[in-house]
């Protein structure tokens, strides 16, 4: 065989292995955007403790390495479905949720703790009796529960007619507070629909077992306190942390409450 005819050879064997690359690439891509695989790893997501839309914009700001691998993951054949971006950003969200988990243990994380409660309810309880009373809390209770998980948020403790929630990001709990008072105007207890009133506080409190403790805790309740019937109130590091863009304050006020701090102002706030 001449040095001609064994050098074509070689070309057309590295031909052939470069086409059976690109088979098996493109068979592979075909397998990672297949709906059924997709739909699994969402799902799979959505078990796994963290936020299930860690990959935008918001959840993936900074310059931490998960943050980065987040942002490489969303960016990565952003117009294709991909079971692998899913279950790659999935491992991400776990580990910023369990690493959140550590740093809240120790008081080190920010926090934004929401109060809610409802307005007027003991007068009407008083009136309407215990098995209206209870039936309206079960239905108060599944809406707000509904609307915190929806947010992201956790359930701390339920406080009679009100809650206490965390939350990673302070908007999480203005959506989720918003989308609860909008939940209870359904709701109809003979002939009664409850009015809820809602205090968002950003603060690093202690979690001790289930429950949250520290000055910040008892902040956030003040704020609540002083909530009208439908309103949300924010605290100052709440506002200075929220998109103007997305939201719509009110006037700034002092907050003349015992035991929060003398300059701590608060103003209403609600979604666009």
């Amino acid at each position: 065989m001449s040095w001609m005819s064994r050098r074509s050879g070689g070309e057309g064997r590295g031909g052939s292995d470069r086409d059976d690359w690109s088979k098996i690439g493109q068979g592979a891509r075909r397998v990672d955007a297949s709906p059924e695989l997709v739909s699994t790893a969402k799902l799979i997501r959505r078990l796994l403790p963290g936020d299930e839309s860690y990959g935008d914009s918001l959840t993936t700001a900074g310059d931490r390495v998960p943050q980065r691998l987040g942002r490489q993951l969303s960016g990565l054949r952003a117009e294709e479905p991909s079971a692998l971006r899913e279950l790659g950003l999935g491992a991400l969200q776990t580990w910023e949720a369990l690493t959140e988990r550590q740093r809240r243990r120790k008081g080190t994380a920010d926090t934004a703790i929401l109060f809610t409660d409802l307005v007027g309810f003991s007068d009407w309880a008083l009136e309407a009796g215990d098995d209206a009373a209870v039936e309206l809390l079960r239905e108060v209770g599944t809406a707000e529960e509904e609307a915190i998980s929806g947010h992201a948020g956790i359930v701390v403790k339920r406080l009679g007619d009100g809650a206490m929630a965390v939350f990673s990001r302070p908007e999480q709990a203005i959506w989720a507070a918003a989308e609860s008072q909008r939940r209870l105007t359904g709701i109809k207890v003979s002939g009664h629909t409850p009015r809820q009133r809602a205090g968002v506080h950003l603060g690093r409190p202690r979690k001790v077992g289930e429950d949250y403790l520290g000055v910040d805790v008892n902040i956030a309740a003040r704020v609540g306190d002083a909530a009208k019937a439908d309103e949300i109130l924010v605290s100052d590091p709440v506002r200075e942390l929220l998109d103007p863009s997305a939201f719509r304050f009110g006037r700034r006020k002092k907050l003349k409450a015992p035991g929060t701090p003398e300059e701590l102002a608060v103003c209403t706030a609600k979604p666009r």
